[in-house]
């Protein structure tokens, strides 16, 4: 009589036994699988070595992956370096908001900016016009800059006619470095609806908001 096998019993043998396949080395050669590229069959060794390849592909184009990220971020640091450095060089409000402006428009590529400042100094220009107490609150409890949809943001009306049109926006608070009050705010936008989205990573957002509120605070005096 034949006694059938459990598979589950021939495996757990085999991982409790390596040593099996030093005894019986030739069935490596003489066992033959389906291969997973088609009808024909493979030995394990051959299996195993396509295994293989497959892992190395899988690795190399993670690699890639990594490596694509690292050379955006890069560039995205590079950028953010030199905005820095540019408003290092304003000595007026005007100065410091036109360098926000062109930067964040020539070298971020962003189509629409507006910038709000509240509670320190006065100012002839719209940027110091009121704020609407809603986005005030708004912004300065938020943790982060807030990403994502434009639907429903007040903010839009400071871009004026663009604002209809802008489908995505980041709204970042700028803040009084040592007491790390809101005094104004920083908004993007974009007729793109995935140019700003609520996952997108927020670190160098942060870092432009505290760059350009150190600078028009500077100006301000």
């Amino acid at each position: 009589m034949t006694v059938a096998l459990d598979p589950n019993d021939v495996a757990q043998y085999l991982k409790s036994h390596p040593e099996f396949f030093e005894h019986y080395a030739e069935l490596l050669s003489q066992i033959h699988i389906p291969s997973p590229y088609g009808g024909k069959t493979v030995s394990i060794t051959e299996r195993q070595m396509g295994s293989l390849r497959d892992k190395v592909r899988q690795l190399e184009d993670k690699l890639a992956e990594l490596i694509r990220f690292g050379e955006t971020n890069d560039a995205i640091a590079g950028k953010v370096h030199r905005f820095g450095v540019a408003l290092q060089g304003a000595t007026s409000v005007a100065g410091a908001l036109a360098t926000i402006h062109s930067h964040l428009r020539d070298s971020f590529a962003v189509p629409h900016v507006a910038v709000r400042v509240w509670g320190v100094g006065r100012g002839e220009t719209v940027e110091f016009s009121p704020v609407d107490e809603g986005i005030k609150t708004f912004i300065s409890f938020a943790k982060v800059p807030y990403c994502g949809s434009a639907a429903g943001q007040p903010a839009t009306a400071w871009l004026g006619d663009a604002g209809s049109h802008v489908r995505s926006l980041a709204q970042v608070p700028l803040r009084e470095s040592e007491t790390g009050a809101c005094v104004g705010m920083l908004l993007l936008a974009s007729e793109e609806t995935q140019r700003f989205y609520p996952e997108m990573g927020t670190l160098y957002l942060e870092q432009i908001g505290d760059v350009a509120g150190a600078a028009l605070l500077r100006a301000i005096g």
